[in-house]
């Protein structure tokens, strides 16, 4: 069972993680690429001019400068020591690589589930568990969170996070009420519990200052999000349809040995 797991969610991690690489070669990465400019151009705009310098502290100074402009984070912003990838091939390298962990990780996920529900899975029903993934990970989250560009005002960081997980844990509970207990209480405690976060609401910024135009905010959210749906939906019918072969050639082993 585990090497069943293990080999659907892996082959579906890489084939994944690649696939959607190349969609977010044109649909995000320009975007975020665009709202970069407005980032750096709002950062240099907003720093202090330095101190008249000679000699050595002079080229400390614009040695720092440089830095500023490499990084993307605003951590590097503030030391200076920040690192980020090329953009172009290095960039794409380091993001099809993030993409297949992430995707080999919730591939894994996926197959877990097939495992512990016991039942049948197919192609048709990996997609499916794909949908709900896509309804746990992006798309609660993102009725509160919604994806962001760089240089987008945002609240504290540990709070986002601790929102972010309870959505999703609280979505995950409510799908598997609603789908698993399959009785009318199960549905109505279900909804209460994916509902709960939102009734909390998710932390804002107090005060809303963008670098990055409204419109390209707008526009990199739709594109992240019906991305993301293209993504858990190719994740959940490769996943099932590794699972479902895997299962067969199992079963057909099992069969031989059984006969001799």
């Amino acid at each position: 069972m585990f090497r069943r797991v293990f080999l659907s969610a892996l082959v579906a991690g890489v084939l994944g993680g690649v696939v959607i690489s190349a969609v977010q070669s044109v649909t995000t990465t320009p975007l975020i690429l665009h709202a970069e400019t407005f980032e750096t151009a709002s950062a240099a705009h907003a720093a202090p001019a330095p101190p008249a310098a000679t000699g050595s502290s002079r080229l400390a100074v614009h040695d720092h400068a440089g830095h500023d402009h490499a990084a993307p984070d605003h951590a590097a912003h503030d030391h200076g020591d920040g690192w980020a990838p090329a953009d172009g091939i290095e960039r794409l390298f380091y993001t099809t690589m993030a993409n297949i962990l992430v995707g080999f990780g919730f591939a894994l996920l996926i197959a877990g589930g097939f495992a512990l529900s016991g039942r049948q899975v197919d192609a048709g029903e990996g997609v499916l568990w794909g949908i709900a993934g896509f309804a746990v990970f992006t798309l609660a989250p993102g009725l509160g969170l919604p994806p962001e560009l760089p240089g987008t005002a945002a609240a504290e960081l540990v709070a986002r996070q601790g929102w972010w997980l309870l959505t999703v844990a609280a979505t995950a509970a409510g799908l598997a009420l609603i789908v698993f207990r399959g009785s009318i209480l199960g549905t109505v405690l279900g909804l209460l519990v994916i509902v709960f976060p939102h009734v909390l609401g998710a932390p804002h910024p107090h005060e809303l200052t963008n670098a990055v135009p409204a419109e390209l905010g707008a526009q990199f959210a739709a594109a992240s999000i019906v991305t993301s749906a293209a993504f858990w939906v190719l994740l959940g019918w490769l996943t099932g349809t590794g699972y479902n072969r895997l299962g067969a050639i199992d079963a057909i082993g099992l069969a031989r040995a059984a006969t001799e």
